[in-house]
This record gives structure tokens, C-alpha cells and sequence, in this order.
């Protein structure tokens, strides 16, 4: 690679992006993608070009873990390391394709967080495109490849392929929609027509936090200020979740008039769809999505006939960065710098991206959005509880003969769910990812609702012959990598957590480990700066309540045995004094 090649690619990739410094994130991007890295040497050319000096540059690229430097290997292979992927077998198999690479110098061989593929796994990136359902089979074959500089365009399609894997319909993905009917719905009812039907619709964000939606739009309706932004939140980074991949694979026609019914509400002219780095394969059929859109009218100016309705969407890729999918982290990544969570008030709605009014919103509450517009608040409000209106889209995998993705009425058992997937044996379910919650056997009756069992969508299964020890194990490393680092409660404690689980493990903890870190995880929970940090502590906590059996059999002493004992050390002193009174006593003393 020549240093005119690399001056070339820098500058064709700066210009595209318009040498704006808020799309230092995208310019990395596609400037890895084009040369395999970032080489040193564009740092000081990106930083002439938009005014951020190289140790910011290097701050960025070192904060999301996709970006890297090295150029010289022309594969970079990271195996998904979700637990779901570790019980299908992707250790194993990384490990094989290291040793089949190891004298030769063309890939380099890691891991990498949840790729969203956990139906279809074991998966993994390739140079950050998605490969599915790998076996050792299929690992020589890509050794053979690599061994021969193949490029990628010329591996098998089948690899890539990522099926829809839809087992369950319910309201929204069984009801059909016409394109373009949610926009004309819209510019036919009114802005206030509109947040009165979602309102009385009950939808509540498909996040897991679920703040109502009407009420989101219109706190950002009534800000002050002009230039109003509506953000897609698709980073969908929680282990185990993988439902807004289908969204935006097979229906991104509803997810676009549910932002532009968004725009025309609350009064906004610029929208980012903000992509997980792992979901690279949609980006170029959702860019020609978008472009058909714009060639009907219904995008970009005067939209459907509208004159002065002007709204356009742009695609923002992450970089492998869960703390991104909190939404104040995701803006300042739209904004081209490290995903570290802002303090908050000020709250997106009246200062988000650009210090703009911003609204936020997940891939499912916008498809959901785009429904109601359509058919209305009664209609969505046939399924669900009060509480909880709609269905909800499920992630599911694990131990269970059909993982795929399940959309289910709010309200709906547990129970219900796992006879569905054909789930047998079932020791635990874990819900909301790893920062959910890991519910036995005895609450399998729990339902699926804001009310009670809150979730963004991952339900992760486990049977009786898994160790749910290496569960809590493989979530908490998670955290630690993911940490951004910023505030001491999260950045510490998860690491003590860690360190903590890993003396338990080895067999050489007592029960005072236990409590230890029940009090470090009540800490971190309790004064962390967002919400990573505040849920850090979760598979810890709930599997020390909910399954203490899993960590006693791992344990030397299930009390404290002091070194040295205060209290005796005085007999002596009670026998020359003649006192044996509860004064002449220590409580609790040893040490």
C-alpha cells in the first residue's frame, strides 16, 4: 500500500463526508473498510481536514473496538462471544482456525461481543461482514481461502446468509402495509391527530424502558429551538437480541414512515437510522430503500405532494460499542466522538444531537409508530394488557429446537413461550439480556409486560446440563469490556466483580466472597453514571438470590474462618482479673 494510495483514499473518503467533523465516526469507518485499518499516517490528514487534533482522532478510534491501525493482515476474523454462541461452540472453533492459521501471516483471530446472530449461530465478522452458522467444515474452507488471499466477494453466498426466521406473527408482522399509507395517514390527520391516536394506543418504548412514546414526541414538539432530529436507535447491542435485525432486513419500509411520521409531528427536517457496526451486511439495501422512497416523493422535499414538508434519513454506522445503544452515548457518536453517556437533564428531547431537539426511538417502537398511523389505537389496543398494550418481539435462543424471533401479545406467560420453542428441561430463562433478569423454574408462570417482565426482547434459554456459573462468568466479562470507562463505580466495580467471580470459580472463595460482592454490586448499582453500569451488577445479584446452588459447590468455607481471633487472645487477661462479663468481651472479633 503506497502512501498515495492511502493519501488518495483519505481525501475521496473525507470529501464524501463533507470534512464535518461530526462524522469523524463514518470517516473511520469507511476508511478502514477501504484499506483494511487505519494507517498512522491519515490521522494528521483527517485532523487538517476537520479540526480535531490526532489525540482526539486516536481517542475515537480507541474507544470503539471495530477500529483498529494494522492494515498489514488482510482478514481480521472476531467469533461472536455471546454465551449462546459459546454453548453452539464458537471457542472451539476459533481456536481451530487458529491453528490452522498459525504459519501463515494473513488473519488475525479474535473475539467480539454479541454479532446478533444468536438463531443462527455460531457466528462471526469477517473483515466486518457477518458469517452464520459455522462448523469445522466450513473453517478449513475459509482456512483455504485465507491461505490463498481470496477475497471476500469470491467466498460462498451461503456463508453470509442470514435468514429471516420468523416463528411466530402477531399485530405487527402479520397485518399488512401498503407503502406510503402511514405518511398519507399523517399529513391527512395532523400532527396533534396523530400524538392523540399514539397516546391513546398506550405504546410505550420497545427499549425495555418503555417511557410512552406520545408523551416523548411531545415534550420534543414543545421544545425550544429549530432544526428538530429524529434518531433510530438500531443498536440493538444487548446480548441476545436480534428482533430489530429483521425489522430492518424485511420491513424498513415501516421503520422509514415511522420516522417520517415522527418528523412531520414534530416538526423535524434531518433523521439517522444509527446502525450497529455488526449489522454492516443491511447498510446498502437500506440505502436503496431509502432512494426509492426519495424517487416516489416520500422522502426528502415536499413529501407527498406536501409543499415545505422536508425530511431526510442518513445512515450512521457504529463501531462496536454497546454503551451506544444508551441514547445520550449514541448521540455524541452521531456527533462523531466517543460514546460516553451524558449527564443528564438536559434530555435529547430539548438538547440532543447538535444540541437539537432529538427524539430517540428504538427500530420496533418506530414500526409500531408507523402501524398505528395506519390503523389506529383501537386496533393495537386489541392485543396486550392495560398496562401494556401490543405485542412484543422476542429473541430467542438457547437450549430450545426453534430459536428465531416470536412476536407474542403482552401478558404472555413464560409458560406459553417455552412450549412454543419446544424448551424441555429448562433450568433458567434469561430476559432483557445480560442486564436483565434470570428467572427459574418456579416463575415461569411471569408474564411478559411492562408490569412485570420488562424486556428490549432477548430471551435466552438454558437448560439443566448448562453451568450457569460460566453464564454469570461470560455477562460479566461482557460488562467489563464494554465499560466506557468514565465513571469510577462502573470501571472498578466491574472489574472487582470479575475478579471476584473468577476466585469463585477456581474454588478458592468462602462465603465472605459472596457477600462481597453482593455489597460491590449494590454499590455499582447504586452510584454508576448510566444505566451499564447500573445493571452491571445484575447476573451477579440475581443469580445469588435466585440459584445460590450454583456458586456452593465452588466454595472452600461457606463462613468466614478468621486468621486471628481478638476475643480469645484476652482469656488469659479475663483469668488474671476474674472477669468473664459481657464487658470483658469483643464482639465480632476477628480479624
Amino acid at each position: 500500500m503506497t502512501d498515495d494510495h492511502i493519501t488518495e483514499t483519505t481525501n475521496r473518503v473525507m470529501t464524501q463526508w463533507n470534512n464535518d467533523q461530526s462524522n469523524l465516526l463514518q470517516m473511520l469507518i469507511d476508511l478502514q473498510q477501504a484499506l483494511n485499518g487505519i494507517p498512522e499516517s491519515a490521522i494528521n490528514q483527517i485532523s487538517a481536514g476537520t479540526r480535531r487534533s490526532p489525540a482526539d482522532i486516536e481517542s475515537v478510534i480507541g474507544f470503539y473496538s471495530f477500529l483498529h491501525h494494522d492494515t498489514h493482515n488482510p482478514y481480521r476474523v472476531l467469533f461472536s462471544d455471546n454465551i449462546t454462541d459459546r454453548m453452539l461452540g464458537s471457542r472451539a472453533l476459533a481456536e481451530h482456525l487458529n491453528s490452522r492459521l498459525q504459519d501463515i501471516d494473513t488473519a488475525t483471530v479474535d473475539y467480539t461481543s454479541c454479532t446478533g446472530m444468536g438463531d443462527q449461530g455460531p457466528a462471526a465478522l469477517v473483515n466486518g461482514h457477518t458469517l452464520t452458522r459455522l462448523d469445522k467444515e466450513r473453517i478449513d474452507q475459509m482456512a483455504a481461502l485465507m491461505e490463498t488471499n481470496t477475497p471476500l466477494s469470491d467466498w460462498p453466498a451461503e456463508w453470509f446468509r442470514v435468514d429471516e426466521n420468523i416463528r411466530r406473527r402477531d399485530l405487527l408482522l402479520e397485518t399488512d402495509f401498503e407503502k406510503g399509507s402511514a405518511i398519507k395517514c399523517a399529513l391527512e390527520s395532523g400532527a396533534e391527530k396523530i400524538l392523540e391516536e399514539l397516546d391513546a394506543s398506550g405504546l410505550r418504548g420497545r427499549g425495555g424502558a418503555g417511557f410512552k412514546t406520545a408523551m416523548k414526541w411531545r415534550f420534543c414538539r414543545e421544545a425550544t429551538g429549530d432544526n428538530r432530529v429524529v434518531v433510530c436507535n438500531a443498536d440493538e447491542g444487548e446480548p441476545g437480541t436480534f428482533k430489530d435485525r429483521l425489522l430492518l432486513q424485511s420491513f424498513a419500509e415501516r421503520l422509514i414512515e415511522g420516522m417520517t411520521v415522527c418528523a412531520k409531528v414534530i416538526g423535524a427536517t434531518t433523521g439517522f437510522i444509527y446502525l450497529r457496526g455488526e449489522y454492516l451486511y443491511l447498510r446498502d439495501e437500506l440505502e436503496s430503500k431509502l432512494q426509492r422512497y426519495r424517487d416516489a416523493g416520500l422522502l426528502s422535499k415536499d413529501i407527498h405532494g406536501e409543499a415545505g414538508f422536508d425530511f431526510d434519513i442518513k445512515i450512521h454506522l457504529g463501531a462496536g460499542a454497546y454503551i451506544c445503544g444508551e441514547e445520550s452515548a449514541l448521540i455524541e457518536s452521531l456527533e462523531g466522538k466517543r460514546g460516553i453517556p451524558r449527564i443528564r437533564p438536559p434530555f435529547p428531547v430539548t438538547s440532543g444531537y447538535l444540541n437539537r431537539p432529538t427524539v430517540v426511538n428504538n427500530v420496533e417502537t418506530l414500526v409500531a409508530a408507523a402501524m398505528i398511523a395506519v390503523h389506529g389505537a383501537a386496533w393495537f389496543r386489541t392485543k396486550g394488557t392495560e398496562q401494556s398494550p401490543g405485542t412484543k418481539l422476542l429473541s430467542i435462543s438457547g437450549n430450545c429446537l426453534k430459536p428465531g424471533i416470536y412476536e407474542y401479545p403482552f401478558g404472555t406467560s413464560l409458560e406459553v413461550i417455552l412450549k412454543d420453542c419446544e424448551a424441555t428441561h429448562v433450568q433458567a430463562v434469561q430476559i432483557a439480556g445480560a442486564a436483565g433478569s434470570c428467572i427459574p423454574p418456579s416463575e415461569f408462570s411471569r408474564s411478559i409486560a411492562f408490569e412485570d417482565l420488562a424486556t428490549g426482547g432477548s430471551f435466552m434459554i438454558f437448560d439443566r446440563e448448562r453451568n450457569l456459573l460460566e453464564m454469570v462468568q461470560n455477562f460479566t466479562d461482557f460488562f467489563v469490556h464494554e465499560s466506557c470507562g468514565f465513571c469510577t463505580p462502573c470501571r472498578v466495580g466491574t472489574s472487582l466483580l470479575k475478579k471476584r467471580l473468577a476466585k469463585v470459580a477456581s474454588g478458592r472463595a468462602t462465603g465472605v466472597d459472596l457477600e462481597k460482592m453482593r455489597i460491590i454490586g449494590s454499590l455499582t448499582r447504586q452510584t454508576s453514571h448510566c444505566g451499564l453500569g447500573m445493571t452491571a451488577a445484575n447476573p451477579i445479584l440475581e443469580t445469588l438470590d435466585k440459584f445460590p446452588h450454583i456458586y456452593e459447590p465452588h466454595l472452600l468455607s461457606t463462613t468466614f474462618e478468621p486468621a486471628f481471633n481478638l476475643d480469645a487472645s484476652l482469656e488469659e487477661a479475663r483469668q488474671i482479673t476474674g472477669r468473664d462479663d459481657p464487658d470483658a468481651h469483643l464482639q465480632g472479633g476477628g480479624v
